[in-house]
């Protein structure tokens, strides 16, 4: 019997709008930057954050996601609080960055800066 393997879904889920800004950011990256990442530091009131940076070198636990416009890597201690999750770019009048609709969130902050799982 052979063995057929099918693709794993991606751990994070980008609408339109965050695969534009990710080629966006890479269109002005750094010279040595190979993609964008992003991570969970302990920040904020309430416990964690979403961060993201430009990387220039990929660790061994980073799960790696291919986007239109650039590579997105997600920090390996962090993907277990991001499963599931969907990252969009939203642009108001004052403020623009990135949301996260993530279902293992239990809480976040009055301001929305860190959240809890």
């Amino acid at each position: 019997m052979a063995t057929t393997l099918r693709q794993r879904p991606a751990a994070l889920n980008l609408t339109d709008t965050a695969n534009a800004r990710i080629a966006d950011l890479m269109a002005r990256a750094p010279e040595e930057a190979i993609g964008v990442k992003l991570s969970t530091p302990k920040r904020g009131c309430s416990g964690l954050a979403y961060s993201v940076d430009y990387v220039t070198e990929a660790k061994p636990f980073d799960e790696k996601i291919e986007t239109p416009g650039g590579t997105l890597y997600v920090d390996g201690g962090s993907i277990l609080y991001l499963v599931g999750s969907t990252m969009n770019w939203v642009e108001g009048d004052f403020t623009a960055g990135f949301v996260f609709d993530n279902p293992n969130a239990k809480g976040a902050c009055g301001c929305g800066e860190s959240f809890t799982v």
